[in-house]
């Protein structure tokens, strides 16, 4: 019962990895046929397949030229918001003191051109009036009449200092006239934007409704992170912010005020605006009061537009305004043939490790070309699924670190199968060879691969964006190795070991005994060569050769004692 036991658990481990392999098909199936985002084929990169360029012109309040470090600021929060982890192979750089030069690979869709130009300017603002988009009135003719222009002679300054951002004294008469007048439709009423210090008006993103807002209470940089996810109660997709210690303090003193208004009925005081970029994304009454500083935006968003703006909220609003300068569709750099020469070099790399594992370990081989494959197979999978989560390109230098992997990866099988060997020739069966084998090898090649991976995390942090797709493709096959190893290279051995081919040491296994030098009572001590065995004295010498220069230094100095006894014990006899 106990000898069928590994057997038994190899089973589990396997079918458990085939489990994970389909997790992982079904999982970028739902992609491809449901979400309609994933692909069953790898995003590669701009220098493999070209992209979009957009050249973003800057433009200051004053018509000044924006200073190098304003540039080099807003190149920074554009990486960021279109490249966050650093693997969607984008290119960001800026050119000639005013234009911001941005490449993309694929096509760019239109909320990706949002992410990059809208300049995020987030503002917080108590609600003190709203209505219908429309700037007419029904007039006495039954005809709808626009309201007027404000009179430039109206009184602009309030009668009396406000106390808050919800006092209505900030409505003077002529806010109130540029309120009734305001057309939602006129893109330049949006651009016309005051400053933060002064009330507003401003329509939502669908122009449907207008509102009347106080001064900003709050601005974006009291934002510490933020992140798109589901409302639990209707499952609504919003933005969940999370505010640092002064905002949050400011936000709960404000949302005091406005659930204190909504107890009183003042209604719409009880509403606070988020304010993007002149636009009303949304206005929620206070339904309580917020002290932990995790307010959330709602509003008409889809999973796309959450996360883009939750981006946008992230990594800050940009320092200048830009105006797109051009938008063009740019061609590969290296192109397919490229491409075609790294996946020659890549198949060429895996026919010399195949002929080497079958040379060196014969059918015992075939389990290192399996081992591969199924590593290949997940790899390929796992890239799949990446690009559609994380936006991952495959560039040139990711190929390069793909091939790199197969020799790391059979590196770990021969540090596997040589610990079993070592076993064998210590005398012990195949199947004990394979447990204690893998024993002594799996503390070797987890301190190799953590090695292996601390290079790979370093050289993503301090490298240039061109080598990050290396160390990241590096780093992921190391992980799916261990995986591999642990998950399906030892459970095989454990049930090949229990073949009549491999377990009985047949000579073209890789795992015979007498090939190996196993001849000897232990390391020092050799076992003698019967006279029934004289006739293959060539064979059992080259198995003791085979045997000695396995030795450790420590135990050849042993051997040398022992021989040496021997000798004087021979001498004495002799005297004797």
């Amino acid at each position: 019962m106990a000898s069928s036991s590994p057997v038994r658990h190899a089973w589990r481990v396997l079918l458990g990895l085939l489990l994970v392999t389909g997790v992982l098909f079904g999982i970028n199936a739902v992609g491809v046929h449901v979400f309609e985002k994933s692909s069953w084929a790898p995003e590669l990169a701009l220098d493999l397949q070209g992209g979009t360029q957009i050249v973003l012109s800057a433009e200051t309040e004053d018509g000044a030229a924006p200073s190098s470090e304003q540039l080099d600021q807003a190149a920074s929060i554009i990486r960021q918001r279109v490249d966050a982890s650093g693997v969607a192979e984008a290119d960001i750089t800026t050119e000639g003191g005013q234009n911001i030069v941005v490449q993309i690979p694929g096509v760019a869709d239109q909320q990706t051109r949002d992410r990059i130009t809208s300049s995020a300017q987030l503002e917080f603002r108590a609600v003190l009036a709203t209505t219908a988009a429309a700037s007419t009135f029904v007039g006495e003719d039954g005809n709808e009449t626009p309201y007027p222009a404000p009179d430039d002679s109206l009184e602009a300054t309030p009668t009396v200092d406000p106390t808050d951002g919800s006092d209505l004294n900030w409505v003077t008469p002529k806010l109130q006239a540029e309120f009734l007048a305001y057309d939602c439709a006129n893109p330049e009423n949006a651009a016309n934007r005051p400053s933060a210090e002064e009330p507003m008006v401003a329509c939502d993103a669908e122009g449907t409704a207008k509102f009347l807002l106080g001064p900003a209470e709050l601005d974006g940089t009291a934002i510490d992170d933020a992140a798109s996810g589901r409302d639990p109660q209707n499952g609504a997709w919003l933005v969940q912010l999370t505010m640092n210690g002064d905002g949050a303090d400011a936000f709960g003193k404000v949302s005091t005020r406005l659930n204190q208004n909504r107890i009183d009925g003042l209604t719409p005081r009880d509403q606070f605006a988020f304010v993007l970029d002149g636009s009303v994304i949304s206005a929620p009454r206070m339904n309580g009061v917020i002290l932990d500083g995790r307010p959330s935006i709602s509003g008409s968003f889809t999973q796309e537009s959450a996360t883009a703006l939750a981006d946008q909220l992230k990594y800050g609003a940009l320092p200048l305004s830009f105006t797109v300068q051009s938008s063009d569709t740019v061609s590969a750099t290296l192109g397919t043939q490229q491409l075609q020469i790294g996946l020659i070099a890549g198949l060429i790399g895996l026919i010399l490790v195949a002929i080497y594992s079958l040379i060196v370990y014969r059918a015992l081989g075939s389990v290192i070309i399996a081992s591969i494959a199924v590593m290949g197979v997940l790899t390929y999978i796992i890239i799949c699924i990446l690009a559609w989560r994380l936006g991952f390109r495959l560039s040139l230098a990711g190929v390069a670190g793909l091939i790199v992997s197969i020799g790391f990866t059979a590196d770990s099988f021969i540090v596997y199968f040589e610990r079993i060997r070592d076993e064998l020739r210590d005398g012990k069966s195949i199947t004990s060879a394979v447990e204690d084998g893998w024993g002594r090898a799996r503390r070797t090649i987890y301190i190799s691969k953590s090695i292996n991976i601390l290079a790979a995390v370093v050289l993503y942090i301090l490298a240039d964006s061109t080598v990050k797709g290396f160390a990241f493709t590096l780093g992921l096959t190391t992980i799916i190795d261990v995986f591999i190893f642990v998950i399906f290279t030892h459970p095989v051995m454990q049930l090949l070991a229990r073949t009549r081919f491999f377990g009985g040491g047949h000579k073209l296994s890789g795992l015979d005994p007498e090939a190996l030098g196993a001849v000897y009572r232990s390391r020092s001590q050799f076992r003698e060569v019967s006279t029934a065995s004289a006739g293959r004295g060539a064979k059992n010498a080259r198995a003791r050769g085979e045997a000695e220069r396995r030795q450790t230094i420590a135990e050849r100095k042993r051997a040398e004692a022992l021989a040496g006894d021997r000798s004087s014990n021979a001498g004495s006899e002799g005297d004797a």
